[in-house]
């Protein structure tokens, strides 16, 4: 089992940036391929980004490419999620997951965290 903490939400202007942290333990991190997705009110859960397993790869949405960045520390168990220029349709609860597997799709994702949330006032 993987446990998965997240932090760094908060409230900020559009135009301003937050970096969200996911810190992991139980299992080997490094084995295991990262993600980020968010979900609105109303709305499903959707992918943002996601990051291989030894951080080589990377992919995100097309909504958030050129403004939030993805990236892990495999020594410190944690993944990153950068997030510049924000809208305030980028309002959401986020979370990060792992999974052996490297996907977009959250039903590719096994272990999740329990979601922090960002505001982006207008």
């Amino acid at each position: 089992q993987v446990q998965l903490v997240e932090s760094g939400g908060g409230l900020v202007q559009a135009g301003g940036s937050l970096r969200l942290s996911c810190a992991a333990s139980g299992r080997t991190f490094s084995n295991y391929a990262m993600g980020w997705f968010r979900q609105a009110p109303g709305k499903g859960r959707e992918f943002v980004a996601a990051i291989s397993s030894g951080g080589g790869s990377t992919m995100s949405a097309n909504s958030v490419k050129g403004r939030f960045t993805i990236s892990r520390d495999n020594a410190k168990n944690a993944v990153y999620l950068q997030m510049n220029s924000l809208k305030p349709e980028d309002t959401a609860v986020y979370y990060c997951a792992a999974d052996l597997n490297y996907s977009a799709h959250p039903a590719g994702y096994a272990h999740w965290g329990q979601g922090t949330q960002v505001t982006v006032s207008s």
